[in-house]
């Protein structure tokens, strides 16, 4: 019996170290392209600046201290890091409104598809991805001839009489909430989809058959078995979105920056790599708030489906 019993046991280790061995290549990969770069990153929000960039090794927490706060270069007095403050909350109000806005429109584009023949769905899921084939850069500039004051939509509005004057959409908060919107639309729509294709159409029959309103059938039936597809694609969403660069750049033209254009200045123009790696860590640590905060509440309310 206990002979039987070695047996097992060895076999099952035999096999868990089988499966490691089997997953080594995968998690060397994850840990020298992920984790590794993260970790130099991490390292260098611990150093000072170097005079031309780069870094000097000594070990300094002022990078830290910067990100939130101010020294005076007079008196050494402290304050709010005001244009840290205000483009960081910027970044996190528009990767909010972007997220609400691809909800808004994803949701009842997915259950459009989700409820045409199967033949058919095949096709409008083509058309859904069809901007991925094209650069988001070429995209940007895109919604940038659109929105501009001698652009499509102004040129419209004019000639209709709606307007007397091109209004400024370019170079706003406005315009870099639109192109956002516009890119990251699909990353909504594909997981609500996935969700709503295996949705089964008779629970929602059955509440308009119990007299249900179509907000008590979307409300307390398609809503909660679809959440995980609202999760995804929510998280899918607001991560570039609140670390996007491209679109902020183009659209806002250099004035309306976001933590990925103030990232990247650091680095750049500004030659404190401390203080980006430092902001980076930072919007690392967002990043992973915000999703551990939105899939545990959502899992709470959903019973734990998330």
């Amino acid at each position: 019996m206990s002979t039987a019993a070695e047996a097992a046991t060895a076999a099952k280790a035999k096999d868990i170290r089988d499966r490691w061995l089997l997953s080594a290549p995968a998690l060397l990969l994850i840990a020298l392209a992920s984790v590794g770069p993260l970790l130099i990153v991490l390292i260098y929000s611990f150093l000072a600046p170097g005079p031309y960039g780069d870094v000097k090794w000594e070990f300094s927490t002022e990078a830290w201290f910067n990100v939130f706060l101010s020294r005076d270069i007079f008196d050494d007095t402290i304050s709010i890091a005001d244009a840290h403050v205000s483009i960081l909350w910027r970044s996190i109000k528009l990767a909010v409104a972007t997220t609400i806005i691809s909800l808004i429109f994803g949701f009842p584009t997915a259950y459009f598809i989700a409820s045409r023949p199967s033949h058919i769905r095949s096709v409008w899921l083509f058309l859904i991805t069809i901007p991925f084939w094209t650069n988001m850069l070429i995209r940007a500039f895109a919604i940038q001839e659109v929105i501009r004051n001698e652009g499509l939509a102004n040129t419209v509005l004019m000639k209709l009489g709606v307007i007397s004057a091109p209004i400024q959409m370019l170079y706003t908060d406005f315009a870099i909430l639109l192109g956002m919107a516009y890119v990251h639309l699909p990353l909504m729509v594909l997981p609500l989809y996935a969700s709503m294709e295996k949705l089964d159409f008779r629970l929602v029959e059955a509440g308009y058959d119990l007299y249900a309103t179509r907000f008590q059938v979307l409300r307390r039936i398609i809503v909660p078995l679809v959440k995980p597809g609202i999760i995804a694609g929510s998280i899918l969403v607001f991560i570039p979105a609140l670390s996007s660069y491209v679109i902020p750049r183009i659209l806002g033209g250099g004035k309306n920056l976001m933590i990925g254009n103030l990232i990247e200045l650091q680095f750049g123009q500004g030659r404190n790599w401390p203080l980006g790696a430092a902001l980076s860590i930072t919007l690392v640590i967002i990043v992973l708030a915000a999703m551990l905060y939105y899939v545990k509440n959502a899992g709470k309310t959903g019973g734990g489906h998330a």
